[in-house]
């Protein structure tokens, strides 16, 4: 809102100071500091609601150290996150850029999802909450949804190389993304990504069918669209299982929105695209704007978020923020790279999967009825998502959280290296 406001006054008055509401930079780190203030301001008095409508979290009894002190923490924190990234993003960004609209609809569409399971959970005193098929089912509408705009919508769209291998004249220094006419041309729909450490950094997934022949390109959009189901409902469903002790999910989060943040700013920039060699995509920086409120709603929920946690953001947070962070990657075409980005909660599904698997193996093979455990010993580890395991090794839960804060560090490097590493 804000920015159309301004760029008003600035067409029409020349109003002192409005131009810098033209850069993406200024409105995108004005995002943030709105979204960490929102939370930092909200807070306290949110969670005193909270406690006064005795909306707390109901924790299963798994057995582990200082389980019990977290019953009845307020939880269902996820609301005041999604409202302190949906209000810094109206007001500081064109709202009617397609990625935008994109991003907020999957936030709102993710929140109803959780707020839904956390509801039954609270009020209706289900510790299952929603039944996990009608998780699944929500997350594939979005991610048919998000498939077939990206597909099919006129203004997703990347921009040709020119016969330099370039996609604008070298001496173009504009920073808001947005380019003139002249290049429009040669704006094109792709099904290409950016796959890393090869040379060209893309991979177009007709090439995926190319034994179909002629049909490849016909037929290109239904891998595009169930790639898209996959990892949206992959990315959704890891970040949830990450929600499991004070602080993890909410940092390991920011540490992957900053990357994200990024990756969206270069993708947008046609100079920096041109240096790094990655795709660049018209109107795309204009995400920026969103992933840095993200940013700042997820740090500022740190803030109240880590141990011992005075809120927990419950489903209502953690599948939005496993959805925004799937939705955003597709949007900037850097999907191929969350398996490392997004490497600790990618380790936390594996560590569910594996867990299962090696159960299943050994009842078969030891002819285990379905209602004796299998004994700890013979289990890969103690206790799944992987950060129970650590628990029940004894270690703090600081000090697990601050290590997979670490790797997630590292792992963001990384991520940035590999543009460079081919």
């Amino acid at each position: 809102m804000l920015y159309y406001l301004f760029s008003w006054l600035d067409n029409e008055f020349d109003f002192p100071g409005a131009g810098v509401f033209q850069y993406i930079s200024f409105r995108a780190a004005a995002s943030a500091g709105t979204s960490l203030l929102i939370m930092l301001f909200f807070g306290k008095p949110f969670i005193k609601w909270l406690r006064k409508q005795q909306i707390g979290e109901t924790v299963r009894d798994l057995g582990l150290e200082g389980q019990k002190e977290k019953e009845g923490t307020p939880t269902m924190g996820g609301l005041l996150i999604i409202a302190a990234i949906v209000i810094p993003t109206l007001l500081f960004s064109k709202f009617l850029n397609i990625y935008v609209l994109i991003m907020l609809g999957t936030t709102i569409w993710l929140g109803l999802l959780g707020f839904l399971d956390d509801y039954i959970k609270v009020f209706k005193k289900n510790k299952k909450g929603l039944n996990g098929k009608y998780k699944v089912v929500g997350q594939v509408i979005l991610g048919l949804s998000v498939g077939l705009l990206i597909m099919y919508h006129p203004d997703i769209v990347t921009k040709e190389r020119n016969t330099s291998g370039l996609y604008a004249d070298a001496g173009t220094t504009i920073e808001n993304t947005d380019q003139t006419a002249s290049y429009q041309d040669s704006y094109v729909k792709t099904t290409k990504t950016t796959i890393p450490f090869v040379k060209n950094h893309e991979l177009d997934y007709s090439k995926v069918i190319t034994w179909m022949g002629d049909w490849a390109k016909k037929w290109v959009w239904v891998v595009y669209v169930i790639l898209v189901i996959l990892v949206v409902t992959a990315t959704s469903n890891s970040a949830n299982l990450t929600d499991g002790i004070d602080g993890l999910c909410t940092g390991t989060s920011a540490i992957i929105g900053v990357t994200l943040a990024l990756l969206a700013w270069i993708s947008g920039n046609v100079i920096f695209a041109n240096y790094l060699n990655m795709m660049y995509l018209p109107g795309i920086g204009e995400l920026a704007v969103f992933i840095t409120a993200f940013v700042g709603a997820t740090i500022g929920f740190l803030w109240f978020n880590t141990h011992p946690a005075e809120i927990f953001m419950g489903d209502t947070g953690s599948l939005t923020i496993g959805g925004i962070i799937a939705v955003f990657a597709l949007l900037i075409r850097k999907e191929l790279l969350l398996p490392l980005l997004c490497g600790t909660m990618l380790m936390e599904s594996l560590s569910v999967i594996i867990q299962r698997a090696g159960c299943k193996i050994y009842r078969r093979k030891h002819h285990l009825p379905i209602n004796i455990d299998v004994p700890i010993s013979k289990r890969v580890f103690l206790m799944t998502p992987l950060h129970h395991h650590y628990q029940e090794k004894k270690m703090p839960e600081e000090k697990i959280v601050t290590r997979f804060y670490i790797i997630s560090i590292l792992l963001a490097i990384l991520t940035l290296a590999t543009f460079k590493l081919r």
